[in-house]
């Protein structure tokens, strides 16, 4: 877990004093690195951890697996050990945005305020898809298994990059550049390999139904800032009625950012953040 200790001169307007920042899907903690140290600069403790199976993030033993659960678990874990009995600032990224909607519902009077960045949760699925999802995932765990996924594969900076760029064709170079050192580890022989568990790949077995995360954030009772990256963000059709559900919420949107907005845009994200943490 990375850690930016609060600077000098709090602002005595911000609601909380501690920060929690949690990635998204195939990204890590340090890539909130243009973010966080504008946060702790306004006095805020911020908190990134790496979630499991991501970076430096635990790994599932032998036998166990990767469920959103588990990172709502983890989160639990940690807010308790680092900031007991004091409300928090909890802000996701896509996954993990879903992951703080949980959270946030399950503990509301854990969270001060709540940010939701293109995180609003996946599509929705219906019932009837959870029988092909459970074999799925059971046969690529197995197949997984079978090629012995700890010999992990191993390429260039320049193939990664290029395949960093295939899965963000709207982040500019210079920015997959930075970012890729908080994505990868070193292989040897100047190689590089991604720095996630290879389960990951595989198909959860659950499916996500969106009427269950309303029901979440039904229960949400901090005030909650919903930022989008613009049309090249990630919007499912029901946008609009997941939002509903939450008793008190704000919109912004950085139009020009795309999905992965803390990338992107630090500089425009951040002092949205500090509006939000800012007592009425």
């Amino acid at each position: 877990m990375l850690e930016w200790e609060p600077q000098a001169g709090a602002d005595a307007a911000l609601a909380v004093r501690t920060i929690v920042l949690v990635h998204g899907f195939m990204d890590a903690a340090g890539t909130w690195d243009l973010v966080a140290p504008a946060l702790a600069a306004k006095g805020l403790r911020v908190l990134a951890p790496d979630m499991r199976g991501f970076g430096d993030g635990a790994r599932a033993p032998a036998g166990s697996y990767y469920h959103f659960v588990d990172y709502v678990f983890d989160l639990a874990d940690l807010v308790d050990a680092l900031s007991p009995g004091e409300p928090i600032a909890l802000v996701g990224h896509s996954m993990g945005g879903t992951i703080s909607t949980l959270f946030a519902g399950t503990f509301p009077e854990r969270v001060a305020r709540l940010v939701l960045i293109e995180g609003i949760g996946p599509p929705d699925n219906p019932f009837e898809v959870g029988p092909i999802r459970m074999r799925s995932w059971i046969e690529q765990v197995r197949a997984s298994r079978m090629r012995g996924d700890k010999s992990r594969p191993a390429f260039s900076k320049e193939d990664a990059l290029r395949r960093m760029a295939a899965s963000h064709p709207n982040v500019p170079k210079e920015v997959l550049e930075h970012r890729l050192p908080h994505l990868a580890a070193d292989a040897g022989e100047g190689l590089i390999s991604w720095h996630f568990d290879a389960l990951h790949r595989t198909t959860a077995p659950m499916p996500f139904f969106a009427k269950l995360l309303v029901e979440f954030a039904r229960k949400v009772t901090c005030p909650v800032l919903f930022v989008s990256g613009g049309a090249r963000g990630y919007h499912p059709p029901d946008e609009s009625e997941r939002l509903a559900a939450f008793t008190t919420v704000v919109r912004a949107e950085l139009p020009e950012a795309g999905h992965m907005v803390h990338w992107t845009e630090p500089a425009a994200l951040t002092p949205l953040l500090l509006e939000h943490l800012r007592l009425a």
